[in-house]
């Protein structure tokens, strides 16, 4: 089929003021590249927007947060979804391909002070409710103390003032998709391993959808108007490693890829039930064997682990 004036594209997102930025941005590649055809953008609530007074392990884990976009897109009511690449499960539907991974915004986390503040004390209160931010906050902050929070970005900023909290902890890339700038510490990647995907936006689209009979968008499956390669051999390492680890959303886990030129360096973080202490180690290797290495460093460490109780 192809490309004709009119034909309209309906891109699926989350309803939070972020998720529509972010749709927007491969909106607006879509639009570049193919001006003949139109966008229209779909927004609705998952299950894990709608729940947000419960921990995501407790609950089902970050599924919660496509679940009703996947649906979206089996039954034809979207044609392609737009994703934090963080929040998709590891285990990935074969019906719903991704077939695009954007260009990498800034994978760091940020710690947010509450207003007035100019630093994080010593024994400060940390809201959040991820496990990888909190082991790795308390190798840096050991006196300080954590409580649960959860909500967009805005209700946790919100929460921060009015619960009484000295900080929290958000990711770098919502922050400037978003354009908020506020008092607070830019972690380094070494200093807090990011989640698997951070910064990364996916589209995925339906295996049998009209995307890929539309004649000029899809290259050997991927979007290419959105992709950024780069991105991919990063995602594929990060989640690989994720993935053998067995790491769901509030494992304490994390994994982040390096790329110079040809050459990709992986860091993981991997905290085994029981032990006092996360462990973190890292593998290099051509980006061509990006899921080998995720695989591999995944594989050692979990061995070390083993060795070492």
């Amino acid at each position: 089929m192809e490309l004709s004036a009119g034909e309209v594209i309906r891109i699926g997102s989350r309803k939070s003021r972020l998720a529509v930025m972010q749709a927007e941005l491969i909106r607006a590649q879509i639009e570049c590249a193919y001006p003949e055809i139109r966008t229209e953008l779909v927004t609705m609530k998952t299950t894990g927007d709608k729940i947000l007074d419960k921990s995501l392990e407790t609950i089902g884990g970050k599924g919660l947060f496509v679940r009703e976009l996947d649906q979206a897109l089996l039954d034809g009511t979207i044609d392609l979804a737009v994703h934090s690449l963080k929040d998709l499960p590891m285990e990935e539907n074969e019906e719903l391909p991704i077939a695009a991974y954007s260009v990498r915004e800034d994978p760091r986390d940020v710690l947010i002070f509450r207003t007035g503040m100019g630093s994080f004390p010593q024994n400060g209160i940390l809201g959040t409710s991820s496990r990888r931010r909190a082991i790795q906050m308390k190798q840096m902050y050991p006196d300080c103390s954590l409580r649960g929070i959860r909500g967009n970005v805005q209700t946790r900023l919100r929460k921060l003032e009015e619960e009484g909290m000295d900080g929290t902890i958000l990711a770098a890339a919502g922050l400037k998709r978003l354009e908020i700038s506020l008092p607070g510490r830019y972690f380094s990647v070494e200093e807090m391993i990011p989640a698997a995907g951070q910064g990364i936006l996916a589209v995925q689209i339906r295996k049998d959808g009209k995307l890929q009979y539309m004649s000029g968008m899809l290259e050997c499956g991927k979007l290419l108007c959105a992709h950024n390669r780069e991105s991919e051999w990063a995602a594929l390492a990060e989640r690989q490693f994720v993935r053998t680890l067995d790491g769901g959303c509030t494992s304490p886990v994390a994994a982040h890829a390096q790329i110079s030129g040809k050459e990709l360096k992986l860091t993981g973080l991997y905290f085994e039930e029981g032990m006092e202490t996360f462990r973190t180690d890292t593998i290099t290797g051509a980006v061509e064997t990006a899921k080998k290495l995720g695989e591999e460093l995944a594989v050692r460490m979990k061995k070390y682990g083993r060795n070492a109780g």
